[in-house]
């Protein structure tokens, strides 16, 4: 009786597995169907092709595929579009700090902001808290170059001091002081750098580099903010 009992409860629930309404959610498909693709608008390429002769220990594997969609809850905005920013160098070589969100994405020349050589830091004030989504960084683009130790934190307090979160650290060998990352370098192209902020909350983005493959320097032609308010 036990078993008959047991065989009819089993093929009740396939029954009820196989009826599902055609389009309604299976379970664990909740989250992502209230999530929407982040559209991010794209400056043109600058260079054609796979990049070689580039030597570094920790570069991830070259692909040559365009980046995969990325999504967010729906409400994302971009939140940092004109807001200040602030730097360990206050004085760049070329370039202004307000460059880093003017909206400007170009890889040509007169649209990125040169910090001096070694680990030097640009930070965002997003001017309120948000639940941060996403970050995308552009560096210098324009040929095919590695940024060193490229590490991306984020905090409520302007001096990371407390609360720092850190969102990406490909400093494999803690030559920044700021704890090893496991985060692979890559290669700059158009498409800039995605990296998940998950959901975290902060005013403060900060972002680190250490020189590149071309030379000493530090460049930064944009950084976009994603984020949702904190309700």
């Amino acid at each position: 009786m036990k078993k008959s009992v047991n065989l009819a409860l089993a093929t009740i629930a396939v029954s009820s597995f196989l009826t599902l309404t055609p389009g309604a959610a299976l379970p664990g498909r909740a989250q992502e169907q209230d999530k929407v693709e982040l559209k991010i608008q794209l400056p043109k390429p600058m260079f054609i092709g796979t990049p070689r002769n580039i030597k570094t220990p920790n570069l991830e594997a070259i692909t040559g595929k365009a980046r995969g969609p990325f999504y967010v809850p729906k409400g994302t905005e971009l939140i940092s579009l004109k807001k200040p920013v602030t730097s360990s160098d206050p004085q760049p070589v070329i370039g202004e700090l307000s460059y880093v969100t003017d909206g400007e994405k170009s890889g040509e020349d007169g649209y990125f902001v040169e910090l001096g050589p070694s680990p030097q830091w640009v930070q965002i004030d997003l001017k309120q808290p948000y639940l941060i989504q996403a970050v995308v960084v552009w560096h210098y683009h324009s040929q095919a170059r590695v940024y060193r130790d490229v590490i991306v934190q984020v905090s409520e307090d302007k001096d990371f001091v407390e609360g720092v979160v850190t969102l990406f650290n490909n400093d494999h060998d803690n030559s920044s002081g700021l704890g090893a990352g496991r985060d692979k370098e890559y290669i700059e192209t158009n498409e800039g750098r995605l990296i998940d902020g998950r959901g975290v909350k902060a005013r403060y983005v900060r972002l680190w580099s250490n020189g590149n493959t071309a030379n000493d320097m530090n460049h930064y032609v944009e950084v976009e903010v994603y984020g949702l308010p904190v309700k």
